[in-house]
């Protein structure tokens, strides 16, 4: 679904004359700091960037709409040369006495956004008056105020969002839910009814750095297959989605050894699929869990993800063999999804992940 930022004009782009609030005239025409390149940031993360106002043509409730839209559009071609585009101008001329549905913090004026095409609970309103946080409050988005927030602070925040996802898989063989949170390590809560498998899910946790809830009742009277795929079916999809826009992430990872064991795991979080296996184990099952499976969680994990992933491993114990190679993926993990601080960049040539 798309996401919109509705952002307020005078006081959070351009900043409000302290007399009479009216920018009327060139020498009130002046961006508020950090501004524009703030916008600019946040005009490559995937948003619509949508204007509103209460004020008709640029910061005037007096005068018609037309004898101060040279001053707009002069702040709109300025933007524009910096890549800063917005995708809708709401525009309200109603006089605050009026009281009217459209005027902000009314919502009369944004239908288009709220028919169910825009995840509005992942939208922002970014603005400078308690309007423009009834309004998020009205439409059911975020808000970040200017002067409590710096246009600084608000691209940063923008541009690594907080990394977490929950997703849940409900089939008439399994019922499976993962709550994935990137940034956070404290102690995971792992339930999948195999309890070897747990055990490998807890090194990716635990080496991951990360921080895993995973949920799964499955037909294990049946078969382990349902569950197992299903679980590396829902991870998979939560990860993908907790990585989030991918700015400032390594992109790509890692080997180790584990005793006589020793796997070598590459992935590259590019979005594209390709996955390799060269792994023999030479027990049937270790513990509760059958090793031909491990193959089928990496190759679903990799679709879910949407990655390259190459896994290759040799050892004699099947327990070192199949920790080696959840602990390397794991270590893969980590250094892939790790974000660089105060980069928001995106690991490609392309510009697109």
């Amino acid at each position: 679904m798309k996401k919109a930022l509705f952002i307020d004009r005078d006081g959070t782009i351009l900043i409000e004359p302290p007399v009479d609030y009216q920018i009327d005239s060139l020498d009130k025409f002046q961006f508020v700091p950090g501004a524009i390149s703030g916008l600019k940031v946040l005009a490559g993360l995937g948003f619509e960037l949508v204007m509103a106002s209460n004020q008709d043509g640029l910061g005037t409730e007096s005068f018609p709409t037309e004898d101060f839209l040279p001053l707009q559009n002069l702040m709109l071609d300025i933007l524009r040369s910096e890549g800063v585009v917005f995708n809708d101008i709401i525009i309200d001329t109603t006089f605050p006495e009026e009281k009217a549905p459209t005027r902000k913090p009314g919502t009369a004026l944004f239908g288009k956004y709220t028919n169910g095409d825009y995840n509005l609970s992942e939208s922002y309103v970014i603005g400078d008056r308690d309007s423009d946080a009834q309004l998020a409050e009205n439409l059911g988005c975020r808000f970040l105020r200017i002067g409590e927030n710096s246009w600084e602070q608000i691209a940063e925040k923008l541009s690594l969002e907080e990394r977490t996802a929950f997703v849940s898989r409900n089939t008439r063989e399994t019922q499976v839910s993962v709550r994935v949170t990137l940034d956070d390590n404290q102690p995971s809560q792992i339930d999948t009814g195999l309890k070897f498998f747990d055990h490998m899910l807890a090194q990716i946790a635990t080496h991951g750095n990360i921080r895993l809830d995973i949920s799964a009742k499955g037909d294990l009277e049946v078969d382990e297959h349902h569950t197992m795929e299903d679980v590396a079916i829902t991870l998979g999809t939560a990860l993908l989605q907790a990585l989030g826009n991918k700015r400032g992430i390594g992109r790509y990872g890692f080997a180790l050894p584990m005793d006589e064991s020793e796997a070598l795991v590459l992935i590259d979080f590019g979005g594209r699929i390709d996955f390799e296996w060269d792994v023999t184990f030479t027990r049937e099952y270790v513990g509760d869990t059958p090793t031909e499976m491990f193959r089928h969680v990496f190759q679903s994990l990799a679709s879910a993800m949407q990655c390259n992933l190459h896994i290759s491993a040799k050892g004699e114990n099947n327990h070192h063999l199949a920790e080696a190679i959840f602990k390397a993926f794991a270590r893969a993990l980590k250094a892939a999804v790790h974000r660089q601080p105060f980069d928001y960049s995106l690991p490609s040539s392309k510009g697109i992940l």
